[in-house]
């Protein structure tokens, strides 16, 4: 009988079966090679979704502006929509600032209105842990065939949210 034998109740022999204490570390070693390539791969994704948040709240913004202008043209451009049984104060037939929040369902957002300006705006932000305050600004529309005006808070132009900082 050999050392790797085993002797069962039934008296056969059976060949002893497992890892060796080195393959079990070489199998470690390649998962932490494998890990320390991957890891950097997937450690980014948090300022890639924190984009996305206000992205997603742009992209709400727009669509609330187009359906509201919508239901303004069927209903006959009175100046005021209702949706979902609640009225809506349009201004050329667009939303208007003060109603923008509940309009577009921006809970949890940071949402400023500026009366001061001509015409009036609303900055709508989103504090991130890894970028700062990400946001853009909703201008309301200032003629009767105009739609209202997105664009970031610095005023470039530029709709890259990675570099946009309100704060």
């Amino acid at each position: 009988m050999t050392l790797n034998d085993v002797k069962t109740d039934s008296g056969q022999h059976r060949a002893q079966s497992g890892f060796t204490l080195i393959e079990l570390i070489m199998v470690i070693v390649i998962l932490g090679i494998l890990s320390a390539f991957a890891l950097p791969k997937f450690a980014d994704f948090t300022s890639d979704a924190e984009a996305a948040t206000i992205e997603a709240a742009l992209g709400g913004v727009k669509s609330a502006a187009a359906i509201a202008h919508a239901a303004d043209l069927a209903g006959g451009s009175t100046g005021s929509v209702d949706l979902e049984g609640s009225p809506y104060t349009l201004v050329n037939g667009y939303p208007a600032v003060g109603d923008l929040q509940a309009i577009a369902g921006l809970d949890g957002y940071t949402v400023t209105v500026d009366n001061t300006t001509t015409p009036d705006e609303v900055t709508v932000s989103v504090k991130t842990a890894a970028v700062g305050v990400l946001c853009f600004t909703y201008i309301e529309s200032v003629g009767s065939s105009a739609p209202p005006t997105f664009e970031p808070l610095t005023g470039t132009g530029a709709w890259n949210t990675g570099a946009l900082n309100c704060e």
